[in-house]
């Protein structure tokens, strides 16, 4: 998903190619939980300790962007639309350079 938005200048497009399409914003919403996944505030923290270490390429601006975006956004707010913890594992994951393909 990061990668076919592209840049994060692209992000507010995108966001709103979300929400007009109908599609499903990836690491967004949760079955169970409403609001913000309490998972997710712990991995964010974790997150955030890696890019320290690691940097910040491209892809996790994207994502950085993306999670700015749709927490000001009253669509995901009203939606309780809020980056769960796959969100950021996933980031984290891509960050330490494994192969972010899904086979």
């Amino acid at each position: 998903m990061l990668e076919r938005i592209g840049s994060k200048d692209k992000v507010p497009e995108a966001v709103e190619q979300f929400k007009t399409h109908g599609q499903r914003l990836s690491g967004f919403g949760h079955r169970v939980y409403r609001n913000y996944d309490p998972r997710a505030k712990i991995v964010k923290r974790i997150a955030d300790d890696v890019f320290e270490i690691v940097g910040v390429n491209p892809l996790m601006e994207i994502a950085l962007e993306l999670e700015r975006v749709a927490l000001e956004d009253d669509y995901f707010i009203k939606r309780s639309l809020y980056p769960n913890v796959d969100f950021y594992s996933g980031i984290i994951y891509q960050a330490a350079g494994f192969p972010t393909e899904i086979f």
